[in-house]
């Protein structure tokens, strides 16, 4: 909405098509809800026609680094030495994601100028492309490539080790935040799927004929819903994941901790509020990274566990024991093999036994030993 409180039309149907149409998540409609934001505050403050000023796109990029909150301040940080930007690479990058869809998308619907896509995109190639990326077909193709994109650095994500998975395990003062970090660490759930998850999800029992489910021994169904707590899953496609005896035993004393509490009340869900009101309403994400961070710090880490590096430690436990990548991508939910990669970490012991594994010459060997 403008100032005058009156809805961008354009930018309304974007979101509305990106949220409905798409089918994205609610936090990626609201990331891209930011971002549209930050570019019309521009274009409303420089006193340029939002479907015209992408021809002044790195004007754009230089405001969004050295501008802080949403620009109504009019303040903007001088560049000099020492000063730290207030966007970094990655947040600005994203912004222009966002932008880029928008601005498409006004092209299609013709309230944008046809040429604002040769100010946003320019020709490119497949060369430029991994070898995952590029599918079997090895012939050249074109495509269309971003003009305005920063170089981040690259960074990964790191896992949280076996000895920090236990200690913030041991942290824990009830049998819910127990719970909470098995869902993590040995189920591999995103903060939202575990925010999510309803009692009819929670399939237990060896046999759940009785339940009208065929999937053998105990599992959890991971469905994407729109839920008050505002959990949600990432995956559009539903799934169900297994889940060992550690899992089952957390599940059984939760639900003796949660009616020794409750009763029979609460909600639907099953991670609910049991210490703090409102009483037995459903725990949210936010609150399941604030539980992850303080059980760190009780545990004396010396340093910040989020909740995504547990779901990272999971993966790669299944891979460290002997797990394919097909099997790594199905229990992450995964829609492609490939995605499941950036979440393996193999340990130190297990590359160093993968050398010792490869055979070797005995003509080098005693050359060596010559």
């Amino acid at each position: 909405m403008d100032d005058d409180l009156v809805s961008v039309d354009e930018a309304d149907r974007f979101l509305r098509e990106l949220r409905l149409g798409r089918g994205r998540a609610e936090t990626t409609t609201k990331a891209y809800a930011e971002s549209i934001c930050l570019f019309l505050t521009w274009c409303l403050l420089t006193k340029r026609d939002w479907g015209t000023a992408a021809q002044d796109m790195g004007l754009f990029m230089l405001w969004l680094r050295w501008t802080p909150g949403n620009g109504g301040e009019r303040r903007v940080v001088v560049p000099g030495p020492g000063s730290k930007p207030v966007r970094t690479d990655g947040r600005i990058n994203k912004v222009l994601t966002a932008v880029r869809g928008f601005l498409a998308h006004g092209v299609v619907n013709k309230s944008v100028p046809g040429w604002i896509l040769e100010q946003i995109y320019e020709l490119g190639d497949t060369n430029d492309l991994p070898s995952e990326a590029r599918g079997e077909d090895s012939s050249l193709r074109y495509r269309l490539r971003a003009r305005h994109r920063l170089q981040e650095p690259e960074t990964d994500v790191d896992r949280a080790s076996d000895e920090e998975i236990v200690a913030m395990f041991l942290a824990c003062r009830s049998a819910r935040d127990r719970l909470i970090v098995l869902l993590l660490a040995r189920v591999g759930l995103r903060r939202g799927q575990a925010a999510g998850l309803r009692r009819t999800d929670a399939h237990l029992l060896m046999d759940s004929r009785s339940l009208g489910c065929d999937i053998e021994g105990a599992h959890l169904h991971v469905v994407r819903r729109q839920n008050v707590n505002n959990a949600w899953s990432k995956s559009r496609k539903s799934h169900a994941l297994p889940v060992d005896f550690l899992v089952v035993q957390a599940f059984d004393q939760y639900m003796l901790e949660r009616h020794g509490l409750l009763g029979a009340g609460g909600s639907d869900f099953i991670l609910v509020n049991l210490f703090r009101p409102p009483y037995g309403s459903p725990v949210t994400p936010d609150a399941i990274g604030e539980l992850v961070e303080s059980l760190a710090k009780r545990a004396g880490l010396g340093r910040n566990i989020a909740p995504h590096m547990c779901r990272h430690a999971m993966a790669s436990n299944v891979s460290d024991a002997g797990g394919t990548l097909d099997e790594v991508q199905a229990l992450l939910g995964q829609k492609h093999p490939n995605s499941a990669r950036p979440y393996l970490h193999p340990k130190p012991s297990r590359l160093r036994a993968a050398v010792e594994r490869v055979p070797s010459s005995r003509t080098v060997i005693d050359g060596v030993r010559k």
